[in-house]
């Protein structure tokens, strides 16, 4: 889709925001070229390189007045763009993307420049680049969580409330079996959620290469809760090559040593809270249609410390 701007939104974005077919979708992808220029315009922008798109936001790489390369990044206003908004603001460029600007109309940020094109995957050493992302997680963690945020406390309780019609939708008693230990593992740790302010996202694609620091996170979608929480994602980075080699379950072992050291995490807590992220993607699997257990859950699971 362009404009007469010039301004071309990738049809993979413009796909998952009209698939569904709702017409909020469709009105903001449509609208998105000229809210492109508009903001270009306002905030004295010159665009500066191809634009880029996730599956729910589009990057436009741009240069501002004093000659500073950043990025103007625009996606559909949510709840979790007021999350990410408001954790950008209170981490404040320590250990994660700096916000320059923001225009609470559109939900559109305006970031420093880092190199999309290096990943913390792109580290061939597995320890090396869980070590980075295990600092910078600390990071994050050590921020103390602002108000307006979602609490982990309220999502877990909401997980609970959906098991048993979850169960109900999967044929096979193992599966059900699986869901119901995981609900367990929740039902123990939900009277202390924590106050820690999590990234929810914080995985080796989620980390870029930067000229400030090495390397800085990106995409956050914070929450308040216990840093256990947040593991899940780091765990199963890179998990289709991992399960290739068939020394998957020793790679998320060593994970899951190396981030809860580096946190300061109690083992036991933080494999619970893990077993919550693998139930929270199960239900939504189930919400999707889904009438199995993934495997991957169930691997990652079964790696997991028992003690």
């Amino acid at each position: 889709m362009s404009s007469p701007q010039g301004i071309e939104v990738p049809d993979a974005l413009v796909a998952s925001y009209t698939r569904n077919g709702r017409q909020e979708g469709r009105t903001w992808i449509a609208r998105l070229p000229a809210l492109v220029a508009e903001l270009l315009d306002r905030w004295e922008l010159e665009r500066d390189g191809g634009i880029g798109s996730g599956e729910a936001s589009l990057v436009v790489p741009v240069r501002r007045t004093d000659d500073t390369r950043a990025a103007l990044k625009l996606q559909m206003p949510r709840e979790e763009t007021t999350a990410a908004l408001i954790g950008l603001r209170a981490w404040n460029g320590d250990g994660i993307v700096r916000l320059l600007d923001h225009d609470p109309e559109s939900g559109a940020v305006l970031l420093e420049r880092l190199d999309g094109s290096r990943t913390l995957a792109f580290v061939e050493d597995d320890d090396v680049a869980m070590s980075t992302l295990a600092g910078l997680m600390a990071r994050l963690h050590s921020v103390p969580a602002p108000e307006g945020l979602r609490g982990l406390g309220d999502v877990a309780r909401d997980m609970l409330a959906s098991v048993p019609a979850a169960v109900a939708a999967l044929p096979d008693p193992e599966d059900q079996r699986r869901l119901h230990g995981w609900a367990s593992a929740v039902t123990e740790l939900v009277g202390e959620p924590g106050d820690r302010m999590l990234h929810w996202d914080l995985h080796y694609d989620n980390v870029l290469a930067a000229e400030r620091e090495p390397w800085l996170a990106i995409d956050p979608e914070p929450l308040v809760g216990d840093p256990g929480f947040d593991l899940w994602p780091a765990l199963d980075t890179g998990w289709e090559k991992l399960h290739a080699t068939g020394d998957a379950p020793r790679v998320v072992r060593r994970r899951f040593d190396l981030l809860t050291e580096a946190l300061g995490l109690d083992r036991r807590r933080a494999a619970g809270w893990t077993l919550a992220r693998l139930l929270q993607n199960t239900l939504w699997d189930i919400e999707d249609g889904r009438t199995t257990v993934d495997p991957f859950q169930t691997a990652v699971a079964e790696a997991l410390p028992r003690h």
